[in-house]
């Protein structure tokens, strides 16, 4: 039996995989008549108030998001966006998916490199670790280099 997905939680960050995440999200949600949500979440530093207002960041923010509209107008579906603000990504993410009740994550990422390998950074581990559905991760292609290894 496969799974239905009823909620589906992407967060967006402004990758170039963000799209096939809405995408993908949509599809999903089309088969299962569910919902998807968008959110991009603002890392505030923990010297700063949290409702700090970060211009430069909001803007940016909401650029992403609009984006994230644009790609799922694309397939046909209207989502849910909504900007956030946290000390963290990752619990951020996750309470999310908590709070909305979520069937799935879907997580765009690009490829980035340190010390010469591939580095999740600090959020998917995370959310892989902490959170209370499924998670499928789009990462974006590795460079040629990269596969000489």
């Amino acid at each position: 039996m496969a799974s239905r997905f009823r909620r589906i939680l992407v967060p967006v960050k402004g990758y170039p995989t963000d799209a096939d995440a809405i995408g993908l999200a949509c599809t999903l949600a089309k088969r299962d008549r569910g919902q998807v949500f968008a959110i991009y979440v603002i890392e505030v530093k923990r010297s700063l108030p949290i409702d700090v207002e970060v211009d430069e960041e909001l803007q940016r923010g909401e650029h992403v998001l609009q984006l994230a509209d644009e790609a799922a107008s694309r397939n046909d579906f209207t989502i849910n966006t909504e900007l956030m603000q946290a000390r963290e990504v990752g619990p951020a993410i996750v309470d999310e998916a908590i709070e909305r009740e979520a069937d799935l994550i879907i997580m765009g990422t690009s490829y980035k490199r340190r010390f010469g390998e591939f580095d999740p950074g600090r959020t998917m581990p995370y959310v892989l670790k902490h959170a209370p559905c499924a998670v499928w991760v789009l990462r974006e292609p590795a460079p040629v280099e990269a596969l000489r290894r």
